[in-house]
């Protein structure tokens, strides 16, 4: 952006021009005075970071002639007209042609320092949020992982450099950190991206179905299995096999699992014909595998075939300097989707994208963007925590606050179970278990609304 003087004064009165030029020098502005509209016109673009203020009554092009021609210019640069000659009409008719502020001589220093003020505000605003958009138009066309943090750069470039080596990498990272956009660019940027890109969520499947869902069956295999299937296995042969949550992967899995990954060769349930498979495996995690104490049931074994090469994504509270290019990416798209005007990104919106933890991370951000184009997040983060308690035991203290925190969220959600994980930043057994725990009935929370709603 172009670095330009805080505000542009123009007026033909030499004397005035002086005063009020000492007047907003004094409140902190860079000012740059003009004797004409021509000359300060002549000056300006649509770069322009900052305010202009025009006396209205000058010789050749007047404060009203030169409103127009900024305005044509860019409509949403703030010009405030000062006149000793104005009536209401006059001020009104201005206003209602986009005129920032309108001021009658004689007026106080203070009144002309804090419109200089709010409409300096108004316009970094505008200026950050058309940045925000080009940085994410960019970025959506020439870089899917969108992060502009030294971090992200590395994570970019070692896909780069693995994509074509065919090694099985283990993607680590938190809920909605992006891992399937990790292995969706391992497969897109390899030799592989001809084949099938093939994902399955371990965490999501019951364990009497995972094995067919792996490895498919032949009829007769299991009661039920009348047809032939092909398994997700299979299916990626030549192309890759994404596998997420694997830590739900159930033990009895995980041991033919390894022999896969050992042997690049499957048999299906219901026959003893083995079948070999070209597969690239792309496996995530929420935990940390390489912890024993984290790792819990599953096998050290296949740990360490699985971490050929390891690949972290960081969670968006340590890279918080992204934060606001993929909220305007996420908040283009979704406005694209529901037919909506993009909005403008308020002081608040950043203050809360800035502030906010985001357990959830970048799918939770995605979903912040949807209600604010959607506008229906008009107060962001201003939902109150549930009070600490304050008596009984440490433990027992702790139970009721994550009781009371449990509660907050499944209300916030209308009891909804995958928005409320979200915003918990925690796996959907863990949420079970701890409502079974605090005796809390999902069912009871299902439509009820926050306070406040209608």
């Amino acid at each position: 952006m172009n670095r330009a003087p805080s505000v542009f004064l123009v007026d033909d009165d030499r004397d005035l021009r002086k005063a009020m030029q000492q007047t907003l020098e004094l409140a902190g502005f860079t000012v740059s005075p003009f004797a004409s509209a021509a000359e300060a016109l002549a000056k300006l673009d649509s770069n322009f970071e900052s305010v202009v203020i025009s006396d209205i009554r000058m010789p050749g092009m007047d404060g009203l002639a030169f409103f127009r021609r900024i305005a044509a210019l860019d409509a949403d640069l703030p010009v405030i007209l000062v006149t000793g000659h104005g009536d209401i009409p006059m001020a009104v008719h201005a206003i209602q042609d986009g005129v920032y502020d309108f001021i009658a001589k004689p007026f106080a220093a203070d009144r002309l320092v804090q419109s200089a003020r709010r409409a300096q505000e108004k316009r970094r605003l505008v200026m950050e949020n058309r940045a925000l958009r080009q940085a994410a138009e960019a970025a959506s066309e020439s870089l899917p992982l969108i992060g502009q943090t030294p971090v992200m750069e590395r994570l970019r470039q070692t896909l780069r450099h693995i994509a074509d080596t065919d090694v099985d990498v283990l993607v680590a990272g938190e809920t909605g950190s992006g891992k399937e956009v990790v292995a969706t660019l391992l497969h897109q940027w390899s030799r592989r991206r001809s084949g099938n890109f093939v994902a399955l969520n371990c965490g999501a499947l019951p364990e009497t179905v995972i094995e067919s869902e792996l490895f498919g069956h032949e009829p007769g295999a299991f009661t039920g299995a009348v047809k032939k299937r092909i398994g997700r296995i299979e299916h990626a042969s030549g192309g890759t096999l994404f596998l997420d949550e694997i830590e739900a992967m159930p033990p009895a899995t995980q041991v033919k699992m390894l022999r896969v990954l050992e042997a690049r060769e499957i048999t299906p349930l219901g026959t003893n014909i083995v079948r070999p498979v070209d597969i690239r495996v792309v496996a995530a995690a929420k935990i940390d595998l390489g912890d024993p104490a984290e790792r819990g049931d599953f096998r050290e074994d296949l740990y360490y075939r699985l971490n050929v090469v390891t690949l972290s994504i960081p969670p968006l509270r340590e890279r918080r300097e992204d934060i606001p290019l993929l909220f305007s990416h996420f908040l283009k798209r979704a406005s694209e989707r529901f037919g909506r005007e993009v909005p403008e990104i308020s002081a608040p919106t950043r203050d809360h994208l800035m502030s906010h933890a985001w357990p959830g991370n970048v799918r939770e951000l995605s979903h912040f963007a949807e209600r604010v184009a959607l506008g229906v997040e008009a107060n962001p983060g201003k939902r109150a925590a549930p009070p600490v308690p304050s008596n009984g035991t440490l433990p027992e203290r702790l139970e009721r606050y994550e009781a009371d925190i449990l509660k907050e969220a499944l209300t916030a959600h209308r009891g909804d179970v995958k928005e409320t994980l979200l915003a918990l930043g925690i796996p959907r057994k863990t949420f079970y278990d701890k409502l079974q725990r605090h005796g809390i009935n999902r069912a009871d929370y299902v439509g009820r609304a926050t306070a406040g709603e209608s």
